[in-house]
């Protein structure tokens, strides 16, 4: 009796234990993934998902931290016969408030690719305590591909495979991926400042807006590295003189603004003018007017089967008529500290 009911009880614990396993497996593994880094003075932005491809089991979820003061999202766009669903601006008519594909899903989505999925805007709030995290669900298998709506070259990729299927790397395998590729990323935007043009000569009047290079670090997709100050955050010039800024960020936007920070810095303010080269012009007469470039970033790369583009406008010119300190920002990443001045004597 005691060796029946010793087999007994074993059979019971393993049955518990097989059904244990059974379930977390039909609930899936959480995956974790990090949008964006950024160094301590928020100057350096790694835009890219770390890391940006990952191989996972149907029914598993990954959940994506956004630890940075940069904004992005967590997008899989639906995967539609030609032709394929087109990417929508960020924006829509208020700027800051997410369009989406439309409009965002919940925390905890699922997405096979019959319908798109997105999270809200994401970044840190101080007052929150941790960072925000968005999470979806794989329920079957298939390749998709995530995307930034507020970064175009940021993307990734997650192959969803049977769970029949042994998957290639685990959490610590892209735990120190994720490591290495942030601090190269990171490493990259800081090095930006040190490449020629945007005001190396100090006697120059022109200022390099905003740093960048796109990198591809896996057979996944695109990564940015920027750098979101002005090169030189401090310029002087005598009266009448013109200052040139040049958006050197191969897909970022950037503004050079003066003055009250509009509601909506994509169009450029009513006395800017745009010049016989592309670029766009204004004159200041005052510290007390306000003048805003509007978005300064090259057009999208062509693409094949598509129209070819008209350039991007990367270049924006003040005259600057009465002396003064003349305070600027982006008023996309002031928040990181991308502000500068111009000394006019």
């Amino acid at each position: 009796m005691r060796t029946r009911t010793g087999s007994f009880a074993l059979f019971t614990a393993a049955a518990i234990l097989m059904a244990g396993a059974v379930t977390a497996r039909a609930q899936g593994q959480e995956w974790r993934v990090t949008a964006g880094a950024e160094s301590r003075n928020q100057g350096s932005q790694a835009l890219a998902f770390l890391p940006n491809e990952l191989w996972v089991h149907a029914g598993d979820s990954v959940r994506w931290t956004f630890p940075t003061h940069e904004r992005h999202t967590l997008t899989f766009l639906r995967a539609s016969p030609p032709p394929a669903q087109m990417r929508p601006a960020a924006f829509g008519p208020i700027f800051g408030v997410l369009v989406g594909c439309p409009g965002t899903t919940p925390d905890g989505s699922s997405f096979d690719g019959s319908m798109c999925v997105t999270s809200d805007i994401l970044l840190v709030d101080e007052g929150m305590g941790l960072p925000p995290t968005y999470s979806v669900i794989f329920p079957a298998p298939g390749n998709f591909k995530f995307v930034c709506l507020v970064h175009a070259d940021m993307t990734g990729v997650v192959h969803v495979l049977d769970t029949s299927e042994t998957l290639p790397h685990d959490p610590e395998f892209y735990d120190r991926q994720a490591q290495r590729e942030r601090a190269a990323l990171l490493a990259d935007a800081t090095r930006l400042r040190g490449i020629p043009g945007g005001g190396d000569d100090e006697q120059s009047s022109d200022v390099a807006a905003g740093i960048g290079e796109i990198v591809t670090t896996t057979g996944a997709g695109s990564q940015t590295a920027s750098l979101m100050r002005f090169k030189h955050q401090t310029i002087v010039v005598r009266v009448g003189d013109t200052v040139e800024w040049t958006s050197l960020d191969p897909s970022i936007n950037h503004t050079v603004t003066f003055g009250l920070e509009p509601d909506d810095p994509r169009p450029p303010s009513a006395n800017v003018m745009t010049t016989s080269d592309g670029a766009r012009h204004a004159v200041i007469s005052s510290l007390a007017e306000s003048v805003n470039s509007g978005f300064l970033s090259p057009a999208p790369q062509d693409r094949v089967g598509l129209p070819q583009l008209a350039p991007g406008v990367t270049r924006f010119r003040v005259t600057f008529t009465s002396p003064g300190t003349f305070a600027y920002i982006c008023a996309v990443h002031d928040q990181l500290g991308m502000t500068g001045r111009v000394v006019v004597r």
